[in-house]
């Protein structure tokens, strides 16, 4: 999808509302629309260089809803002159993080704007959801500012405008060197607002929160470049504009609606005048193309297109014991940072997993030439410190955690490659629960603790053995006893899934990690439920990958594009192995073992990402883990070689 050109449109124009209800639980849902005095049809798209505040509102935290967190969401009318500090309205609380759930400081954030007066966006969120329309009143959204004309079609990212009263009475319009040395409030606009689960919660409506980028009302945040006073009345004038191609409904179309057209993201990931949350989105999408690009370079010398796995050494500087079965081990890079590497390079995702090369050595030093590859949760730190959790029982272990317990330990060097996104936080979601057994903490300890900093919904329940087998006690302590609530095997007390799962409340979101065991009752019970896919999540530490031998044919992509077969000549008739699978193997280990580690890639090797997914030409798969979706499974052209098995005989491609 190219450029978008739209006309002037009314701000009273209809839309749709198709797939989203009012919830039962939020109060009467057969409210009618409130009634809209009639106005002139505005044109938003009108080009404006001066506005008036009609409206200042703040906030004190207080319960939203049907949650037990807290939110200054709902703002009320502050009267007079208020006092605006660099991180918005004095007194008016603040948490510090950004919502993309880093615990990263936004320059200077502050105030939460939104154009939302009753005669432009409000009318027109009440005709499109009138079961919610009495919700849809100034403040609703949590604006502390509303304006009368401003909207995010006529501002652009990085304008900056000095507030305060008319001069002799009289609007002030355009440039002002007075208004940029002078002692006025002076704001500029840094984001478009990133709407998250509170408004779907505060309107009753699932899933709302999308359709406010999707029509560009979602309102903006500015950064306080100087601290000053607001107030009703009070008049906004532009002062500087260093991105008059860039108002904030062209921003949304290439950050919501056409992600993939590279060129202005390019372009737009340049923007120094971005707050660091959009500002990142860019990069890493900027960088995930040129990835791609780089992918075909290789693919079209005649290459698989797989880049060459980097091992980098890592140091382990700590090595604790955190249960009589779980140690937890601190790595640190080797090598230093590029002189100019940027530090936001560094973060990770919460939840990602690391692949470490194991064994390689004899005595626990070196271990990059060889020996096992293992994935595992990473509970804490970035791509040049983390720290990982690491079970180890010697009746179901595999190789790679009895070698880090046994033979690995300060000092010793251990490559790691492959950071990977692991489980996904559902931001549209009110309620986060996770489920966890034993080691199965190491998945969710990172979400947990960036989630409860920005006050956001969750609970954990967690099953262990005895309460000497909780991992990580002092951090899941420090959660508080309403976050954290801890089954205890050796008290008779019992995590009953099937009732965690059945008094989930309206609009939450539910993760599972743990034994198989656990993980069998977790899919039993939502299957039961009338969850949907997109409300659960399964991520699963361990995985049955036995069952009947199977052969199977080995064709591989390479071979294609070199045109090369059997017999030497070209066409359809590709070079072809056929490998043996036995009951205790699996078709991933069969084909590193064959062709190298590097043949086929991996990560999780428990069916959660889908790294090692291999194309399925011919033949019957017996399915396992849960990367693949249902209609992917049905279609039965790709498997997950780490878990899943072929029935008789089949044919793929890696």
């Amino acid at each position: 999808m190219g450029e978008t050109t739209r006309a002037p449109e009314s701000p009273l124009s209809g839309g749709t509302q198709s797939g989203v209800s009012a919830d039962p639980s939020q109060g009467n849902t057969s409210t009618k629309p409130a009634a809209t005095p009639s106005a002139p049809v505005l044109d938003l798209y009108e080009p404006i260089t001066s506005d008036v505040i009609l409206e200042v509102r703040s906030g004190k935290m207080k319960a939203l809803e049907g949650l037990k967190i807290t939110s200054a969401i709902d703002k009320d009318l502050c009267p007079g002159r208020v006092k605006v500090g660099l991180t918005g309205i004095v007194d008016e609380p603040f948490t510090g993080v950004s919502r993309s759930f880093r615990l990263t400081r936004r320059a200077f954030l502050a105030l939460r704007t939104d154009h939302l007066d009753c005669a432009s966006h409000y009318p027109t969120w009440q005709r499109e959801f009138p079961a919610a329309a009495a919700r849809f009143r100034p403040g609703g959204f949590g604006e502390n500012l509303v304006f009368a004309r401003l909207n995010e079609r006529n501002i652009h990212i990085g304008d900056v405008f000095a507030v305060g009263p008319k001069i002799n009475g009289k609007t002030h319009t355009g440039l002002s060197n007075e208004d940029v040395q002078g002692d006025c409030l002076l704001l500029q606009v840094s984001l478009p607002r990133q709407p998250c689960f509170k408004l779907n919660h505060r309107f009753g409506l699932r899933n709302f929160a999308p359709n406010t980028w999707k029509t560009s009302r979602t309102g903006w945040y500015y950064r306080v470049l100087r601290p000053g006073t607001v107030q009703a009345g009070d008049e906004v004038r532009l002062v500087r504009r260093p991105n008059p191609a860039w108002p904030l409904e062209r921003v949304q179309e290439y950050l919501h609606r056409s992600p993939n057209e590279m060129a202005m993201v390019e372009e737009l990931a340049a923007i120094d005048e971005f707050g660091a949350e959009c500002k990142n989105q860019f990069k890493s999408r900027l960088a995930k193309h040129e990835a791609q690009q780089r992918k075909k370079a290789r693919m079209a010398e005649g290459g698989d297109g797989k880049p060459d796995d980097k091992w980098l050494p890592f140091r382990v500087v700590e090595k604790t014991k955190q249960t009589p079965r779980i140690m937890s081990f601190v790595f640190e890079a080797v090598d230093p940072p590029k002189p100019d590497a940027d530090p936001n390079d560094d973060e990770l995702d919460l939840g990602s997993h690391v692949r470490l090369r194991l064994g390689g050595g004899s005595d626990g030093g070196d271990q990059k030439d060889g020996g096992l590859v293992r994935s595992y949760s990473i509970v804490k730190g970035n791509k040049r410190r983390f720290e990982l959790g690491i079970a180890y029982d010697a009746a179901t272990s595999r190789g790679g955690s009895r070698f880090l317990h046994e033979a690995v330990s300060v000092g010793s060097i251990v490559h790691a490659s492959a950071f990977a996104a692991g489980v996904p936080i559902v931001s549209a979601a009110s309620h986060h629960v996770y489920v966890a057994g034993g080691v199965g903490i190491t998945a969710f300890l990172a979400h947990l603790e960036s989630l409860t900093a920005i006050n956001y919904s969750c609970v954990l329940h967690y099953a262990v053995r005895s309460a000497e087998e909780v991992a990580f006690a002092e951090r899941l302590k420090a959660l508080g006893p309403d976050v954290v609530i801890v089954y205890d095997a050796s008290k008779g007390q019992r995590m009953d899934i099937a009732s965690i799962v059945s008094n989930l409340q309206w609009n939450a979101h539910i993760s599972f990690c743990g034994p198989t065991r656990m993980m069998d009752a977790a899919l039993e019970a939502t299957r039961a439920s009338s969850l949907s896919d997109n409300d659960v999540h399964f991520e699963a530490f361990s995985a049955d990958t036995t069952g009947d031998p199977f052969d199977v044919v080995v064709r591989r992509a390479e071979d294609a594009s070199n045109g090369d077969n059997a017999d030497g000549d070209t066409g359809d008739a590709r070079a072809a192995k056929t490998l043996r699978v036995d009951e205790d193997e699996t078709l991933l280990e069969v084909l590193q073992r064959e062709f190298g580690v590097d043949a086929v890639a991996s990560s999780c090797e428990v069916g959660n990402c889908a790294t090692c997914k291999v194309t399925v030409c011919a033949g019957r798969i017996d399915h396992r883990g849960t990367a693949l979706t249902s209609e992917e499974k049905a279609a039965g052209n790709s498997m997950l070689s780490c878990v899943s098995r072929g029935i008789g005989r089949i044919e793929i491609e890696i």
